[in-house]
């Protein structure tokens, strides 16, 4: 059973009982993400390194040409 499959029980059963409708899936995945990017920010800030540009600067020190 997938997230569509089950939204569309959960929906019969509220109906069925006078419950509030579920929301839909996929209805708050942007605020998640946004609330995810938030705390590693806020980690980050902590752990006293800069808040912005973590996995640029990563993937640029794996690009630089290593010197014997």
């Amino acid at each position: 059973m997938n997230a569509l499959h089950q939204y569309l029980f959960d929906t019969y059963r509220a109906a069925r009982l006078g419950e509030p409708m579920p929301p839909a899936p996929g209805t708050h995945d942007v605020a998640v993400l946004r609330s995810v990017r938030d705390r590693r920010r806020f980690e980050r800030v902590l752990a006293g390194r800069p808040a912005r540009g973590g996995l640029r600067s990563a993937l640029r020190r794996r690009q630089r040409p290593r010197t014997p």
